[in-house]
């Protein structure tokens, strides 16, 4: 049975659905020690630059769209898109999760990275 892609914090408890644990801030989430963690991975290269996230917390109210459509632009680079290869690689025998500091997961950048691994 082929896996599948989950986001989720990474503060929540780690389970055995989760799989492959991965996480993809390019900062080191605020108050985690890294043995709680429990990653497989932290792949800093799918993050956002920092340039881009500093762009988009300044007004992220209006900022959305153009953040997705510029984040979706440094995801076509050389090392993202052998990165995201990758991750479909292990997502077709097993599930990965991506792991975000971010408050809202599903409403991150994490939504737009999910978007382009499942495109084939």
């Amino acid at each position: 049975m082929a896996g599948r892609f989950r986001l989720k914090r990474v503060y929540e408890e780690p389970s055995k659905q989760d799989g492959v644990r991965i996480l993809t801030d390019r900062l080191w989430p605020r108050g985690m020690k890294k043995q709680d963690a429990r990653l497989d991975e932290w792949d800093k290269a799918l993050a956002p630059s920092t340039e881009l996230r500093r762009w988009f917390h300044a007004d992220r109210e209006n900022r959305a769209a153009e953040f997705a459509e510029r984040y979706r632009a440094e995801l076509s680079g050389e090392e993202q898109q052998e990165r995201l290869a990758a991750l479909r690689e292990r997502a077709a025998t097993s599930t990965v999760t991506l792991l975000t500091g971010t408050a809202d997961a599903q409403h991150s950048y994490l939504a737009v990275l999910l978007a382009e691994l499942e495109q084939s």
